[in-house]
């Protein structure tokens, strides 16, 4: 492992060098349209989305100040309900699903039998963080769940319940640190260690990361304990329609002609983010990859080793107390949109657990649709849920889907 110092000397979050290399061949090459014309097509620009019009013309990246033009993107299906889920934002089946309640779940990654997690295909929003060591470990938040198994389950930290709060989730974990027991006794819905609704699982080599439960089990103690459903705060969404309309697809074989606005001069650069490194400052076995996968317009979730990070995909009944090995398959964790959140961290006075900074702002880069935006995170408070905003001050709104949030320390970096 390399010493603190040589960990500080990459505190700079960098985009790789080839990203702005990725140079194009422009069909209209030499013309140097005035910045009268980059203007006449903004407004154009603007009065297609006073139209609603869905054909997808243009894009604008208001991080680099360019204009591009794309193939058109099929509208969404007509079955959208126009009904969206507060958590991931996608769409739902009716008004109760979107208050249905909501659960937090304190999940391990550890290389000493957490992995592979069951269930946490279904989460539709996920914090990593470094919990202890160097070993991160995940917030995973539910919203309907029907998987057999979820888990495994382990301890609380005050910073996971920090990013927990706006989405109003029963907390489930198994004990934590003294000030996160503290906290979450407080005002809270919470679930720690209860073999009411969780139990053991058989493997041995498992230990500590062998409590486990199901979403019959949180459905049964939802209803024991009357805690109804979730006033979920969510981050800003896209609708799905949206979404689709700003969408940049890396396998168009068109090349993009790209102008841009600051200077009024012919520029050929694809503003695709395919390949994504996080490195949170510690132990390499921790430091993530995702590969964005335009067919499915989603980013494979691999580790740095080149192991694609598998998760057991549960069967949507009750089976009953199943080790998750024996009744679930293998599947590829691969979310809709990643977040690089850059956090203030240090360790903890005990030198072995982690203080993360939750509340206030620090730079962020927001990986969807195949593109890359890099910005800021602002939260207010401990109630209220983080926003994320481009260079220009305005509000990010993310894709729909399953979103991972990378709180990386100062020490780490963000490549791509």
């Amino acid at each position: 492992m390399k010493d603190k110092k040589s960990q500080k000397a990459k505190l700079p979050l960098k985009k790789s060098d080839d990203f702005d290399n990725k140079v194009v061949e422009n069909s209209k090459k030499g013309s140097k349209p005035k910045s009268s014309l980059v203007f006449l097509i903004l407004g154009i620009l603007s009065l297609l989305a006073g139209a609603g019009m869905a054909a997808g013309s243009f894009f604008i990246n208001k991080t680099s100040g360019f204009v591009a033009t794309f193939p058109e993107i099929p509208s969404v299906k007509s079955s959208d309900s126009g009904i969206y889920s507060h958590l991931t934002g996608v769409a739902l089946a009716s008004e109760a699903d979107v208050t249905a309640p909501a659960y937090c779940i304190q999940t391990p990654n550890g290389m000493d039998g957490a992995r592979p997690q069951a269930g946490l295909n279904e989460a539709g929003v996920v914090f990593e963080a470094i919990a202890e060591a160097g070993i991160t470990r995940f917030a995973a938040i539910y919203q309907n769940p029907s998987s057999a198994v979820i888990g495994p389950i382990r301890s609380l930290r005050l910073y996971y319940l920090q990013w927990d709060t706006p989405f109003d989730c029963t907390i489930v974990h198994a004990g934590g640190a003294p000030d996160a027991l503290q906290a979450v006794s407080h005002g809270y819905k919470d679930l720690t260690e209860n073999y009411s609704y969780m139990y053991r699982g058989t493997r041995g080599e498992r230990r500590w990361n062998n409590l486990f439960t199901t979403s019959a089990y949180l459905a049964k103690m939802n209803s024991d304990r009357g805690y109804g459903g979730s006033n979920i705060t969510g981050f800003t969404r896209m609708t799905p329609s949206e979404s689709l309309r700003s969408r940049v697809d890396s396998t168009v074989e068109e090349k993009l002609v790209i102008y841009k606005a600051s200077s009024g001069k012919t520029s050929t650069f694809s503003p695709s983010a395919i390949n994504i490194a996080i490195n949170f400052g510690g132990l390499t076995n921790f430091n993530v990859r995702y590969n964005y996968n335009a067919d499915n317009n989603n980013y494979a979730r691999s580790f740095a080793s080149g192991y694609s990070h598998d998760v057991y995909a549960c069967p949507a009944e009750d089976l009953g107390e199943k080790d998750p090995e024996s009744v679930c398959q293998l599947t590829q964790l691969a979310p809709s949109v990643v977040v690089a959140m850059v956090v203030s961290e240090k360790r903890a006075s005990d030198d072995y657990h982690e203080d993360i900074t939750t509340v206030g702002s620090g730079e962020a880069y927001i990986f969807q649709n195949g593109t890359a935006i890099k910005g800021t995170w602002k939260k207010d408070s401990v109630a209220e849920q983080i926003r994320f905003y481009d260079e220009s001050g305005s509000e990010i709104a993310l894709a729909p889907g399953q979103t991972f949030v990378e709180a990386v320390p100062q020490y780490g970096s963000v490549e791509y």
